[in-house]
């Protein structure tokens, strides 16, 4: 009986074994596959990619980018879906096997800068933004984002017959901030159901960065970039003459103690050893003339927390602060925090799930686990939705040094077109890999 339970267990052993490595020579043919394809597809991202830097458009007004995007997709016998909160593109590729759905995203607004990089394909587009006519130029990245799925979506359709699922690829519009009164960006995009039909079971994003260095991905498990909401505090004192401060209430000092005041909430009243937090002063209006004590003043500001308790703390601590100081001064606050983006939650689960992808495409050591960071990304609201994974794509050119590269959201921001060839060969293989693990995981749980 010992032998027989023995020899059941050695045979039983070697099938798992087996299946094991011919699971594993599957994935690395198919690694191969996917890397041959991306780097014939290479110039034609790059092409896009220039065309598109050459060519940007502000939030809500992507109307020449979307249609790039959708007639490149519908080329590809792509589902697609235009008009999506404004100009939001929506392509949907079917499997020929069954499976999970897959969603991937890319945003395509630019900003209002004024290019100063000496390229051939630099912008010198001109609009108008809030009124004023402004330079625009793709600052922040997202022509090289627009570029790669168009990649990952030619690459991923001609293996359709292979696709263990669906593949939702949402280009998005306004992730810098739709204009006032409009809305828009992906919490629109949630909204009008980019997100159902087919359901999505996952979400992937990834963002250049202008200073990380070409071939490597920079990630974080849970809180990785802040939510980013807005306070306005109204000062209302008294008016009186500048000579005379004692006839009136003086709304000016009394806001600058309140700016004092509110630099304590992050370094005195909440716990720091948790998450990183942040609380600024951006504005203050107030007064027409120097020797006049204005009857009231506005200041604005920002708010960075990565965690849903401390920014409600936060939020409150700012409300009493100003209120209270205001009262001792005989004056009047009026607070109104208005809620932004949320915290950009990588999935701990789904992070774990896909770390070896990103590790087997650029290599365990290109691979950084970075602390959290206080800028903001609306690719949250569609992980508030559904387990989604937002990581780093380098696009600094190799050697430079991270203190002399360009940051975003400026006229000298630069990033090199070579490293886009990587965020084709991630998004494409954490598709296909998500896709298959889930399916195994599926049989798993029905065999138990």
């Amino acid at each position: 009986m010992k032998i027989f339970i023995t020899l059941k267990s050695f045979l039983l052993a070697a099938l798992v074994c087996g299946a094991t490595f011919q699971t594993y020579a599957q994935k690395n043919f198919l690694e191969k596959e996917v890397f041959a394809k991306a780097d014939e597809l290479n110039d034609k991202v790059i092409k896009w990619r220039r065309e598109i830097h050459e060519n940007p458009e502000l939030s809500n007004r992507e109307f020449k980018t979307a249609e790039k995007v959708a007639n490149h997709l519908k080329s590809l016998g792509i589902e697609v879906e235009t008009g999506i909160a404004y100009t939001g593109v929506v392509g949907i590729l079917k499997g020929d096997k069954p499976g999970p759905v897959v969603a991937l995203r890319a945003d395509m607004d630019g900003l209002p800068v004024v290019e100063r990089v000496d390229i051939p394909f630099a912008s010198k587009v001109k609009d108008t933004y809030n009124g004023q006519d402004v330079g625009v130029m793709h600052a922040c990245g997202h022509d090289t984002h627009v570029a790669i799925l168009m990649g990952v979506a030619e690459l991923l359709s001609g293996m359709k017959k292979d696709l263990k699922g669906t593949v939702k690829f949402i280009f998005q519009p306004a992730e810098e901030g739709a204009p006032p009164s409009e809305g828009g960006g992906a919490e629109m995009m949630v909204e009008k159901g980019v997100l159902e039909n087919p359901k999505v079971d996952a979400i992937f994003g990834l963002h250049i960065n202008s200073q990380t260095e070409v071939g490597k991905l920079v990630y974080k498990s849970g809180g990785t970039l802040a939510a980013a909401d807005v306070f306005r505090i109204k000062v209302l004192g008294k008016q009186s003459h500048g000579s005379q401060p004692w006839g009136g209430v003086d709304p000016i000092v009394v806001a600058a103690q309140i700016v004092n005041g509110l630099q304590t909430i992050v370094s005195r009243q909440v716990d720091l050893t948790n998450e990183a937090a942040v609380v600024t002063v951006g504005t203050i209006h107030g007064g027409v003339r120097h020797n006049i004590i204005p009857e009231d003043l506005e200041m604005t500001g920002t708010i960075r927390t990565l965690d849903t308790e401390m920014q409600d703390i936060i939020h409150e601590k700012i409300k009493i602060t100003a209120e209270k100081i205001a009262e001792s001064a005989g004056a009047k606050a009026i607070v109104e925090i208005d809620k932004g983006v949320p915290v950009t939650y990588n999935d701990p689960e789904l992070t774990t799930e896909m770390l070896p992808t990103l590790m087997s495409v650029a290599g365990e050591s290109n691979v950084i686990n970075t602390k959290a960071r206080t800028g903001a990304e609306d690719f949250s609201f569609f992980q508030k939705e559904v387990p989604g994974l937002f990581f780093f794509l380098g696009g600094m050119p190799i050697g430079t040094n991270p203190a002399d590269a360009a940051p975003h959201h400026t006229p000298d921001f630069y990033v090199d077109d070579s490293g886009l060839n990587l965020g084709v060969k991630a998004l494409t293989m954490l598709t296909l890999n998500y896709m298959d693990q889930n399916k195994m995981n599926q049989k798993v749980k029905t065999v138990r």
